[in-house]
């Protein structure tokens, strides 16, 4: 018979794991491949970080009918929309919270500068074109947020939009007041 032991119970296998690092390999099997991977090894992001001549990183958002365009720099957390505050622009509470929103998934708030220009549709549009753009752009500067950020949903583009109206109806789906006489 060979000389290879034979398992008969788990306490013979747990000698034999035991005295397996004092085997050698064979000539057919590489030692590197069951080196152990290094510990704590920083995630390598899957694409380049995009970033313009100023130091910005640039993407284009949009929700229903609104258009942002938003570069974003490293700063003190300054939103400038249109040439205006973010306090000015966007006066409800609720719409600065959803700008904010890829910062604070993130944990980036308040470290970066957002300048956008909006264009198209009403507030809450440009409210969600702004935050789409700024997803976007975070990723950009930052590739490794992007699986935060996507999980988040921030990058998807909300596709909802407004039915259009038809011939026949009052508003889309709305028909015209019967009248019986």
């Amino acid at each position: 018979m060979s000389d290879t032991p034979t398992v008969t119970d788990l306490a013979d296998l747990g000698a034999l794991t035991a005295a397996a690092p004092a085997a050698s390999f064979s000539d057919s099997q590489d030692e590197s491949a069951f080196a152990p991977l290094a510990p704590s090894a920083p995630p390598t992001p899957l694409r380049a970080q995009e970033i313009d001549r100023q130091g910005r990183a640039y993407a284009t958002g949009r929700r229903k009918d609104a258009v942002a365009r938003v570069w974003v720099k490293p700063g003190s957390g300054k939103i400038i929309i249109n040439g205006r505050d973010q306090q000015v622009y966007f006066a409800r509470p609720t719409l600065r919270l959803v700008i904010n929103q890829p910062f604070v998934v993130a944990d980036r708030d308040l470290q970066y500068d957002v300048v956008a220009t909006v264009k198209g549709g009403g507030l809450s549009g440009q409210a969600g074109a702004v935050k789409h753009g700024i997803a976007q752009a975070l990723t950009r500067y930052e590739p490794v947020l992007r699986s935060t950020v996507k999980a988040a949903g921030f990058l998807t583009r909300d596709p909802r939009v407004v039915e259009r109206k038809k011939y026949g109806r009052a508003k889309a789906r709305r028909s015209f007041q019967f009248s019986k006489r």
